[in-house]
């Protein structure tokens, strides 16, 4: 091999890897960004996460507020069943349809 030979394949060896450094730091900056993403994800779910468990906490307590409110309106005379809910129950008749949705689990 001369040394013209021997140069350009070095020439050409350079920048192949300079191509390469190239690529590496493109690949970097997207893992950066990846990394910097995947943190910001990590803390909205976790706070996600403790406002369910706030919101959890308190589904509970407005359910029975609500399954007593109904249970007023039937006493009240009026049915709350889906087919003839806001109708007044005549002579305070039981209806099973009020019945089963006031008192299933």
């Amino acid at each position: 091999m001369d040394k013209k030979e021997l140069f350009d394949a070095l020439d050409d060896f350079s920048q192949q890897l300079l191509v390469t450094l190239a690529d590496v730091e493109a690949i970097k900056k997207n893992l950066k960004s990846l990394v910097e993403e995947n943190t910001a994800l990590r803390l909205e779910n976790s706070k996600l996460r403790e406002r369910l468990g706030e919101v959890e906490a308190d589904a509970p307590v407005k359910a029975k507020h609500v399954r007593e409110s109904v249970r007023r309106i039937y006493k009240d005379g009026f049915h709350v069943c889906n087919d003839f809910y806001g109708q007044r129950r005549e002579q305070d008749e039981e209806c099973m349809f009020c019945d089963e949705l006031l008192y299933r689990e």
